[in-house]
Parts: structure tokens; C-alpha cells; sequence
């Protein structure tokens, strides 16, 4: 499982570090080949997935086979459930949808003989990647699935969780969002902020987190509520897959205060393969593109993020085409689009800080990375860029590793 593919060795060529020693260069795929290469953030493809956030085959973009043909050793696949009504019943039914996540991921795992395993810890990451197994790592987002109980963390945290992240769009009982939700009936998007950051029962999750030894996962958090659970945390976060704001102002990005508190406490970025979250906003044409889109389908003019609120588009053919309409209005982002957001990040707080997040099936629009099984594609470039092999060894998976063995560190004896 864990050799590279002969034809992506052959497709990156006789690219290689410069020698800083009397040892003979080695090739990209031999670089890539002995990193522990790590996805720190992609969706599960549930049986329903619609096919715009699969792969061109028509599968997922994380399938086991895609994994093992890019060298990837470890993924971690995220929970996620979406907006809706803050009620009892929509958020049962939001914890169901994460527990049907769960239990689909515990059926590939058993349906896959030793091909697959789910890890529960950095040292099974280890033992996975030595055994030449594809190890899967469960996150979660959206604490609507919480049902407003900290008890709920544990039972996740007793499923697989290892990485937990309070947001997508909408506030919720926990957290405010980096993206409030438009409400339909009043015709107005929510408060920019509804708790100023962090609810008690938000900073009382954050301890709770802690105590267990798992990470706490700041992506699609408003900017005060990032800083608050850094501040609060006794453990490095995470921040599984964020871009730099500064380069592509989408809203759910960082900014630099953000990017550089997680850099000073020890946390780790994973800079996400999604050309939303890559293009530079600040052309006016684009913008002025952006908007003329969703005016065609009466999406609210307010500029967030190009794709917000897609869902409440209810024909799921206009859905369609509005999807790839925009799509082809932002335009394919690149590999090399990508690492400027790592160079970005590197140069701000430096090498230990910053991971990579495919954010596949759900996420893509990245020419040449659009598959697990174009990995080696990330460490072509990162060479490209005079990156050490111990850089890309930390970017790949050496970092992520790194902060999961401290928050277990951080563990409530």
C-alpha cells in the first residue's frame, strides 16, 4: 500500500532536493514515499453524496484505492452535518446524521479486511503506517450534533473523535460561525456575532475537549471564538483546513491575528485544497462576476464567500447549474496557488505550524490535486520550492502528529 504508484513516480520525473551532502539526491517520489503523508481534513461520501462532490469517476475522492495510489497513509474524515433549524428535533436529527457517518466509516473499516483501520491515537497512526495500513481518524464539526449536551462529546469521543470543531455555517448553542446563516423567512443574514465568541456551554466544551485528549478544531469558527478556545485551551489547536485570509478573503479564512496566535501556542494550519478558498478575491472583476452569479439565481448580494447559501436554492437542477456556474466564474485554482498559501504561513509563523487538508468531497477545484491519488503532485512542489525532506515530512503528517500527542499529553488524569 504505501509505495507510490509507478506511473505518478513517473510522472514527477527525476525531480529532486539539491544535494547538501555527499548522499545522491533523491527523487520526489522517493521523498514523498517516506513521509507519513496525512489528509488532515475530507468528508465521508455517504451512499446519497451528491456526484458534483465526487471525484470525475464518480467516487469518492478519499477512496481507499485513491489513498493507497497517492501514498497517503492517513485521512482524517470529518462528521460534518450541516445548518438548520435550532430546535430538539432538527438537532436529533443532526446527531443522527453524524452517527450514520460514524457507523458507515465502521463498515468500510470491517468490509476492508486489513486494508483500512480506524485510529484512535497518534501511536495507532504510527502502527498503521509501519503495518502499510490506511489509517482513518474521525473529526468532528458542527456542534448543532451535540444536541446542547457535553455528555455528547464523550460518546463521540467513545466512537473515534479525536478532533472536534464547533462550527460550519450558522452560529449555535457553542459558537458563533465565521459564516452567520441568511434566514430566509426574515429575508436577512444572522448577527455577525451571537455570543461574542464562545457560549458557557462553548468554554465549558473547550475544557471537556481537553480533558480528553482531543484536539480542538477551530476551522469555520468566527474570529473571536478562535481566539477564545486558543486562549482557553491547555493544548495547541488545530485549524484542519483554513487558508490565509490576507491572500484570498474569503470569510471563513484567517486572519493574521489568528494565523499568528496559532503559530505562538503550538497549533497547526492545514491550508485546504478548495479553489474558493485559494482565489485572490481582490480583483474587482472577479467580485463583480461573483455577484452578477448569484443575483441570477436571487441569492442575497451580501459578499461572503462566492458558494453561501447555495442550499437554499430548492430546484435542485438551478442548485446544479449555479454550482457549476460559479465554479467556472472563480476558475481552477493550481498546486502551486496552494503552497503560496502554505509559503504564506511558513514565512508568518514557521514550518512547524502548517499541514495539508484536501477537503475532497466537498471541497476541490484545485487542477492537479483533484484525487488522494494526485498527492505526490504537493510534495513536486514543495521540492520545486527548496522545501527540505524534513519540512515536508513535518507538513505532510510529522505536525499533525505532533499536536494530537499533545493534546493526549493534555489528557485529564
Amino acid at each position: 500500500m504505501r509505495g507510490v504508484i509507478a506511473a505518478a513516480g513517473a510522472l514527477l520525473g527525476a525531480a529532486a532536493l539539491p544535494a547538501c551532502t555527499n548522499a545522491p539526491p533523491r527523487s520526489v517520489a522517493a521523498i514523498h514515499e517516506a513521509a507519513f503523508v496525512l489528509d488532515v481534513h475530507a468528508d465521508i461520501a455517504m451512499p446519497d453524496t451528491a456526484s458534483i462532490y465526487l471525484g470525475a469517476d464518480g467516487r469518492s475522492q478519499v477512496a481507499p484505492d485513491k489513498l493507497a495510489a497517492g501514498g497517503v497513509d492517513a485521512v482524517v474524515l470529518s462528521l460534518a452535518v450541516p445548518p438548520g433549524p435550532r430546535t430538539e428535533e432538527a438537532d436529533a436529527a443532526a446527531h443522527a446524521e453524524a452517527m450514520a457517518k460514524v457507523a458507515e466509516v465502521n463498515r468500510r473499516v470491517a468490509a476492508s479486511g486489513a486494508a483500512l483501520t480506524l485510529a484512535r491515537s497518534a501511536d495507532n497512526l504510527v502502527a498503521a503506517h509501519e503495518a502499510g495500513t490506511t489509517a482513518i481518524i474521525l473529526g468532528f464539526q458542527n456542534a448543532r450534533a451535540l444536541e446542547g449536551s457535553l455528555d455528547r462529546i464523550d460518546d463521540f469521543y467513545a466512537s473515534g473523535v479525536r478532533m472536534f470543531a464547533f462550527n460550519h455555517i450558522a452560529h449555535n448553542e457553542f459558537s458563533d460561525s465565521s459564516r452567520p446563516l441568511f434566514d430566509s423567512e426574515k429575508g436577512a443574514f444572522e448577527p455577525t456575532e451571537e455570543h461574542g465568541g464562545l457560549s458557557d456551554l462553548g468554554r465549558a466544551a473547550v475544557a471537556r475537549i481537553n480533558d480528553l485528549g482531543a484536539l480542538i478544531d477551530v476551522s469555520q469558527s468566527s474570529r473571536a471564538a478562535t481566539l477564545e478556545m486558543i486562549a482557553l485551551s491547555r493544548t495547541p489547536v488545530i485549524a484542519s483546513h483554513s487558508n490565509a485570509k490576507a491572500m484570498s478573503d474569503a470569510t471563513r479564512n484567517l486572519s493574521d491575528e489568528e494565523i499568528d496566535r496559532i503559530g505562538e501556542t503550538g497549533g497547526v494550519i492545514g491550508v485546504a485544497a478548495f479553489s474558493a478558498y485559494l482565489v485572490d478575491y481582490s480583483d474587482p472583476e472577479l467580485k463583480a462576476a461573483i455577484l452578477e452569479r448569484r443575483r441570477g439565481v436571487g441569492l442575497p448580494d451580501r459578499y461572503a464567500y462566492p458558494y453561501e447559501l447555495y442550499w437554499e436554492l430548492d430546484d435542485t437542477a438551478v442548485r446544479r447549474t449555479f454550482l457549476t456556474g460559479m465554479s467556472d466564474t472563480i476558475g481552477s485554482s493550481s498546486v502551486g496557488r496552494m503552497v503560496d498559501h502554505i509559503d504564506y504561513i511558513v514565512e508568518r509563523i514557521g514550518i512547524d505550524h502548517v499541514a495539508i487538508a484536501s477537503d475532497f468531497n466537498h471541497g476541490g477545484g484545485v487542477s492537479g490535486f483533484e484525487d488522494a491519488n494526485q498527492a505526490p503532485a504537493i510534495t513536486a512542489e514543495l521540492v520545486a520550492r527548496g522545501y527540505s525532506e524534513a519540512d515536508i515530512g513535518k507538513i505532510w503528517g510529522g505536525n499533525f502528529l505532533r499536536v494530537l500527542r499533545a493534546a493526549e499529553a493534555g489528557r485529564a488524569r
